[in-house]
């Protein structure tokens, strides 16, 4: 046999048809079904385990997860149904088959499920017996089984999770209730519910269900009784109307658009449910009693590469399920997509819905019809009739890029570089590049529903069907080189050589053709009409050609030289590796089967487990360590080559891939654009928050700085409190002293009086002590006494009654012997009188037979009755020995009772003696006690009356902070943003001043060039003019030639340098290019400029709004202000003059001489009152500096955005922190 073995390695796709398609093993592990294995796939390792399906088996129909995660059943179809339960946690995956019940053929069983210990297991078989099955599956026992349904269809069966005997049934019109009772199953209620479809159910407690039905309801069963509903289907909004046209389209192609429940799934904080397209709702418990409330929305996401992506949010919800934390939601779609999302996400999003996202990656949802590999690169290109093109890594198992289009594709080819791939589309077949995250046509050649596409091994050529005829072009041209022309029917499948000379094909006209690719001729050729092939292969030595149909064929030399078939299966497509020595064929039925070539005699093979559907194509990667096969059920399965020692096939030369990918110019640019925004935007973020930064240290060191000094001063207000505190205490401590000594004397006067009274009450209690002591010796007395009547009369009792039951018991001994003895004589005469009447008719011996039967009778009823009257009797003596014992047990109870009388009284004499001592001690309490009280009294009232103090000083302090607190607060905030205002127009105008710099640097430079160039000009002038000067001297000597000649050789030599020979055009050319390119750079600085002022100016314009209001307000103020300054000069000034007056009248001729120079002076107002001006000079100049800060914020603020803001034609900004108004002193 062969020494080559195929192991799965990995598989994308989902099979959607099988009811219950994912459970979770673990918080991290799902299984689900693929084509017709079960995978285990763990989402954080991302690795696969496979649990192949039976062999013969048309196919899983359902699977059932135990609620302990460790059994896996699943239903399979076939001639006879039958369920396999696996053991999950064991490592070689150990498996039970279960068959159906005896003579019962279904076909199918619809929905299973385990019970909650994970003992049992419940089937419901699909039509027309519609059986409900129920097993003891450990020992493959059926303990019941029942008809749920007789017509109508059951879409699922659960167990109770709390009760292992009862089940629920529902369907269409039905929800019925089971119970497993005396080995029997029984229905034990059904719900009235003729108008619904029941899609789905759940179990919220023992009593209590929620079903959904197909019209979007949610009805809710209590011990199977209808009690509310809910209707989930209410009319589209006006924002839903694109989402009502994509439903009516679906609708139209015949898929469910209805707001259909098809899904429940409970959980510890309430349920999931899925209602319609793409849609699951969260409900959870509400705080009333046994009521839910919607908490959360999730839709499946569209698709950003379909070519119409809101149809995936479209999928209909098959199967809910949650891991075992309860974290993470997974879902299954009829489109073949497995969902999932991370619960504590789906609760941190508000306002939107969640979006569900990809479990792996994206699965075909349709059969497969198109497989290509390349060479350079580690890529699997598939196509479908979902529309779509996938290409996937066989190395890190992903899904590299995908796309779909708005038509079906038939065909698809790999480039060996790994950079294009060839579509067959139904009008055209396309020439796509493979970008970084697109695929796009670049070409299209008139092909029309190409079934297959292939590329040449060296890359140059590719060939296509159309129809039953062959077309080869040129990949460098585009130009078609060959047609080949010469099947009947529509070919099957074609392939190269290895050196890309030939290139064979078959068709279904059962013929397979050899071309010579150089010259188009028909090199060879095999024709078996009766066949029909789908798929042909050729060995390295381009002589042995494999193809396959309904059976296997080796072609050698236009010969079929062997042959291999099966009668059950057909062979659809084959794959060969490179030695030859190994042929992978995919038969009908989904098997993968292994042959050994050369051929055996008995044609041995293995066969694998591998799809549900026939196998489409097959390839062997080209390091043949991978097997590739497609079917029509939509997966892709990726195989493992090993020898039979588990290790990859060796190849001469090992193959190296490349990571090179294709991006367009556009796409590239635009990507450097982004990524430059994104670094400017960073790098503006970044200082930013350093001056944030800068601006919190600043405010915060100011608060630690209010703070501190706050906290000295009320430390030091402390330290004084507390020394007022200190002297109050001293002198309260003595007056508490003297009051103690006072409350001494008078506690020790009542302690003698108390002292007195006791010692009266205990002699009174010592002499009711003796008379109890007395009275409890005369009860003892008695009591004894009583007690030994008691036993003789029992004695007497018991003695009697036991010899009038010995006498009965003999009587009735002596009866029963009696009797015995007569039984033993009627039987002596009944044997010979049969003995004497056996000749008599049988009439008579009937008769006889009967009287003697009834005596008989009557004898055994008189010796029952004799045994009863026995019974009678022992239970009598039975009841006299129990009173017997009872009487014993009576004066036992009375001696207990005596122990414990003689117990109490030492205890009551311990108590007395204890009473005494806790009188004593109670009294030491009481006076300390009382100490404590009136220390504390006082203490209390001295804090009262501080604390009144301290609450007053805290209100009024309050009261005066709070103005303060709010004001400082305002005019923090108002500076804050003063400072950042004046921080950007700061920043802006160091920019402006910076960019204004260059401009009058560069305006100077051309400037300086200017005069040089205009001083070169009139040097030029003035040269020339003195050149014509001097040439004029020279025609003076126009008529002596030996003159002329000397003279114009002086004037060569003057006016004509050997530095002056420098080609001025060219310097001309170089300056004029060098102006042209700093004006341009000009030109653009200053509209980049200009540009950026703009943006700027529009963005602040909100902000200038608010600082013009602010500046109107503080121009108001300053208005103000300065009306008091000039009102207290005009004061100050009358002030002086009366002070002048004043003066005067003390010295009258001083006076008039002052009067005369006040007069004679006009600057004598300032020179009388020096105090006046030095006085009001710091308010002059803090009005100067106010001034001035308004001039220099107001030049930055262009005119006509001041007056748009505010309607005039001038800008105050407020007025800096750093800027302090001196105080005005009179």
């Amino acid at each position: 046999m062969t020494t080559v073995v195929a192991q799965s390695n990995y598989i994308f796709g989902l099979r959607k048809n099988v009811i219950n398609n994912i459970c979770f093993i673990d918080e991290h592990t799902v299984i689900f079904p693929a084509g017709n294995n079960c995978v285990r796939y763990n989402t954080d390792q991302k690795w696969q385990r496979f649990i192949p399906g039976t062999e013969n088996s048309k196919g899983m129909q359902a699977m059932a997860l135990s609620p302990n995660r460790r059994y896996l059943a699943v239903a399979e179809r076939g001639d006879k149904a039958t369920i396999t339960v696996h053991d999950l946690q064991h490592e070689q995956g150990r498996k039970k088959k279960i068959q159906g019940v005896g003579d019962l053929a279904a076909e199918e069983f619809v929905y299973m499920d385990f019970s909650p210990d994970s003992k049992y297991l419940i089937g419901q078989t699909g039509a027309p017996e519609w059986m409900l099955i129920l097993w003891l599956w450990e020992k493959n026992k059926v303990l019941s089984t029942i008809r749920s349904s007789v017509t109508l269809p059951v879409n699922q069966v659960s167990f109770n999770p709390n009760n292992n005997t009862q089940m629920c049934v529902s369907g269409f019109a039905a929800l019925k209730l089971f119970r497993y009772a005396e080995g029997a199953l029984k229905q034990s209620n059904a719900a009235k519910i003729e108008s619904f479809n029941l899609l789905c159910h759940t179990w919220m407690s023992e009593d209590r269900m929620i079903a959904g039905t197909d019209t979007g309801r949610l009805l809710v069963f209590e011990s199977g009784d209808l009690r509310w509903e809910v209707n989930f289907a209410s009319e589209p909004e006006e924002s839903d109307r694109q989402t009502d046209k994509k439903l009516s389209d679906a609708k139209a192609e015949g898929q469910p658009t209805n707001s259909r429940i098809t899904s429940i799934l409970s959980y510890s904080k309430g349920f999931a449910c899925s209602c319609g397209p793409g849609n699951v709702f969260l409900f959870e418990k509400s705080e009333e009693k046994d009521n839910y409330q919607q908490t959360r929305e999730i839709r499946i996401p569209p698709d950003p590469c379909s070519s119409d992506p809101s149809q995936a949010t479209l999928q209909e919800v098959c199967t809910l399920c949650i891991s075992p934390s309860e974290e993470t939601l997974t879902l299954t779609t009829n489109g073949g997509q497995i969902y999932s999302i991370n619960l504590s996400t789906a609760e941190s999003s508000k306002g939107e819905p969640a979006r569900f996202e990809y479990l792996s990656d994206p699965f075909h949802s349709k059969p497969i019809t198109g497989l290509s590999i390349c060479i350079r690169k580690p890529l699997i290109a598939t196509c479908s009739l979902d529309c779509s093109v996938r290409i996937w890594n066989f190395e890190t198992n992903v899904l590299e890029l995908y796309k779909e289009f708005q038509e079906e594709t038939y065909s698809v080819a790999l480039h060996t570089s790994g950079l294009f791939i060839m579509v067959g589309f139904p009008d055209k077949l396309r020439m796509m590049n493979l970008l970084i995250d697109d695929i796009r046509t670049f070409n299209s050649f008139n092909v029309r529903a190409c079934r297959e596409v292939v590329f040449s091994h060296g890359g140059h050529m590719f060939a296509a069907i159309s129809g039953n005829i062959i077309h080869i072009y040129s990949v460098a041209t585009f130009e078609d080189v060959l047609v080949l022309k010469g099947h009947n029917r529509n070919v099957s499948a074609i392939t190269w050589s290895l050196d890309d000379s030939r290139l064979v094909s078959c068709g279904e006209d059962g013929a397979v053709y050899e071309w010579n690719t150089l010259n188009g001729k028909r090199e060879s050729e095999s024709v078996l009409k009766s066949c029909h092939y789908t798929g042909v292969c050729i060995l390295a030595d381009a002589r042995t050609i494999f193809a396959v149909g309904t059976s296997l064929k080796e072609i050698l030399d236009c010969q079929v030289r062997s042959e291999v078939s099966d009668k059950d299966v057909d062979y659809t497509a084959l794959a060969v590796t490179r030695s030859g020595k190994v042929i992978f064929i995919g038969t009908s039925s989904g098997t993968v089967r292994a042959i050994k070539y050369p051929f055996s005699a008995h044609n041995e093979f293995i066969e694998y487990q591998a799809h549900c559907g026939p196998v489409t194509r097959m390839l062997i990667t080209f390091d043949e360590h991978l097997l590739l096969t497609v079917s029509d059920d939509g997966c892709l399965l990726l195989w493992k080559i090993t020898d039979k020692d588990g290790l990859c096939l060796r190849r001469d030369k090992d193959i190296t891939y490349t990571e090179e990918i294709l991006v367009t110019r556009a796409d590239l640019e635009e990507k450097n654009q982004h990524m430059l925004e994104l670094k400017t935007r960073v790098d503006e973020l970044k200082m930013e928050n350093e001056y944030q930064l800068r601006l919190r240290d600043i405010t915060y060191n100011e608060k630690v700085k209010d703070l501190s000094d706050e906290f000295i001063r009320e430390i030091r207000s402390l330290e004084a409190t507390i020394q007022v505190m200190t002297t109050e205490s001293e002198r309260r401590e003595i007056a508490q002293q003297k009051a103690t000594a006072e409350d001494a004397d008078k506690h020790l006067k009542e302690l003698q009086d108390l002292e007195s009274r006791n010692d009266q009450k205990l002699l009174m209690e010592y002499e009711k002590y003796d008379e109890l002591e007395r009275r409890c010796q005369l009860m003892q007395e008695e009591y004894e006494q009583r007690l030994v009547a008691t036993e003789a009369s029992h004695a007497l009792v018991l003695e009697e009654l036991k010899n009038m039951h010995e006498v009965k018991l003999q009587d009735s001994m002596k009866l029963l012997t009696k009797c015995q003895d007569e039984a033993r004589q009627h039987t002596r005469e009944f044997e010979e009188m049969t003995k004497q009447i056996e000749e008599d008719g049988d009439l008579e011996i009937y008769e006889i037979r009967v009287k003697y039967e009834k005596r008989l009778q009557k004898e055994k009823e008189i010796n029952v009755k004799m045994e009863g009257e026995i019974g009678i009797m022992k239970k009598r003596l039975n009841s006299l020995q129990k009173t017997i014992d009872d009487k014993s047990a009576d004066i036992e109870k009375l001696k207990q009772e005596k122990q414990k009388l003689h117990c109490m009284i030492r205890g009551l004499e311990d108590d007395i003696h204890g009473l005494e001592k806790a009188i004593a001690e109670r009294d030491d309490t009481i006076h300390d006690k009382e100490n404590r009280i009136r220390d504390l009294k006082c203490m209390n009232q001295e804090l009262e009356s501080f604390k009144f103090v301290l609450d007053q000083k805290i209100k009024e302090l309050q009261k005066r902070i709070e103005p303060y607190e709010i004001e400082i607060k305002e005019m923090k905030e108002q500076i804050r943003e003063m400072y950042e205002e004046l921080e950007r127009f700061h920043q802006k105008n160091i920019q402006l001043d910076l960019t204004v710099g260059n401009l009058k640097l560069k305006v100077k430079a051309t400037d300086k060039e200017k005069r040089k160039e205009m001083q070169k000009v009139k040097d030029l002038q003035i040269q020339a003019h003195r050149f014509k000067m001097d040439l004029h001297s020279c025609m003076a000597f126009i008529q002596d030639p030996k003159k002329l000649k000397g003279s114009m050789k002086k004037l060569h030599s003057r006016y004509i340098l050997e530095g002056d020979k420098v080609e001025v055009a060219d310097v001309d050319t170089n300056i004029q290019t060098e102006f042209f390119r700093q004006r341009e750079h000009l030109e653009r600085t200053v509209a980049s400029l200009k540009e950026k002022l703009a943006n700027e100016a529009e963005v602040h314009q909100k902000k200038h709004i608010k600082i013009v209001r602010e500046n109107m307000s503080l121009i108001k103020e300053i208005n103000d202000l300065r009306k008091e300054v000039r009102l207290l000069r005009t004061r100050v000034y009358e002030y002086e003059i009366q002070a002048a007056m004043n003066k005067r009248s003390k010295s009258r001729g001083a006076a008039r001489g002052e009067a005369r120079e006040a007069a004679a002076d006009p600057e004598m107002p300032s020179q009388a009152a020096p105090g006046a001006a030095q006085s009001f000079q710091g308010a002059s100049e803090a009005e100067r500096v106010v001034r001035r800060n308004f001039a220099v914020q107001g030049e930055r603020i262009s005119q006509p955005q001041l007056q748009d803001a505010h309607g005039q034609g001038f800008f105050i900004a407020p007025v800096s922190s750093s800027v302090r108004l001196p105080p005005l002193t009179g």
